[in-house]
């Protein structure tokens, strides 16, 4: 049961489409990963292109997925400030989810400048703290669960040689203080993100909207972006509080 899981959760990444990736980013070998491929394909869970032999979640998931959705779904609330923020400043900008040691990009707006900040997509996954919107995630995390969550995140950093304990420790000090997220050029080079947190009843981060673009876009309106993002979180962050308290009652 738990390596199938691993596989449906490294499939909501649409890169894990080939039977190699599937199992080297579930950490599983490819025996063992094909019988449990096929196990969900009967089951409705996973698809198999016949021609191409890559794989897709298949419609038992959107179904797990909706009845999910209906317990707490951000989308809804932050949706109209992904748009607004897209078309004030022509970058794209990324709702993402915290899940564990990772956030999961679950929804987007691409901008219309003409570089486009789209190496995120829909159900992409990252360590936490890899990107600007995953940072805001943990840095306002309790310090308690930052610390019992590194071990896990270091494990995933190894697709990010420039991101390191001490990296991530800083970069959270420094969202701290001035009360948003950034982070460029160590995901992607000559790229970056701005983000803020989306806080729950509680104050733990339940989303973080964020503003991906060029280096030097970033940098040139950093206080012009972080003015905005922190307004849309402030209006939505009761919003999410609200629904959040609806979805556990």
């Amino acid at each position: 049961m738990q390596k199938a899981c691993r596989i449906l959760r490294v499939m909501s990444d649409a890169r894990n489409a080939r039977l190699t990736d599937i199992a080297t980013a579930s950490g599983q070998d490819k025996a063992t990963t094909l019988r449990l491929l096929d196990v969900l394909v009967r089951e409705g869970f996973v698809l198999r292109d016949p021609q191409t032999k890559r794989y897709t979640l298949g419609t038992e998931t959107f179904v797990l997925g909706a009845a999910a959705a209906a317990r707490f779904d951000p989308r809804p609330i932050l949706r109209p400030a992904l748009i607004r923020l897209a078309s004030a400043f022509l970058d794209s900008t990324i709702l993402s989810i915290p899940r564990g040691a990772e956030s999961v990009c679950v929804d987007l707006e691409l901008g219309s400048f003409p570089i486009r900040a789209n190496y995120l997509e829909i159900g992409s996954r990252r360590p936490l703290g890899a990107g600007a919107g995953s940072l805001a995630l943990l840095a306002w995390m309790r310090d308690a669960e930052i610390e019992a969550a590194f071990p896990a995140i270091m494990q995933k950093l190894e697709r990010y040689p420039g991101i390191d304990r001490q990296v991530l420790e800083r970069h959270i000090e420094d969202s701290r203080r001035r009360g948003y997220a950034l982070m460029v050029d160590l995901v992607v080079d000559r790229m970056g993100g701005i983000a803020v947190p989306i806080l729950g009843s509680d104050q733990r981060p339940v989303a973080a909207i964020s503003i991906a673009a060029l280096t030097e876009r970033i940098l040139s309106r950093e206080t012009e972006l972080a003015e905005a993002l922190l307004r849309e979180a402030q209006a939505c962050s009761s919003s999410a509080g609200g629904m959040l308290r609806e979805a556990r009652s």
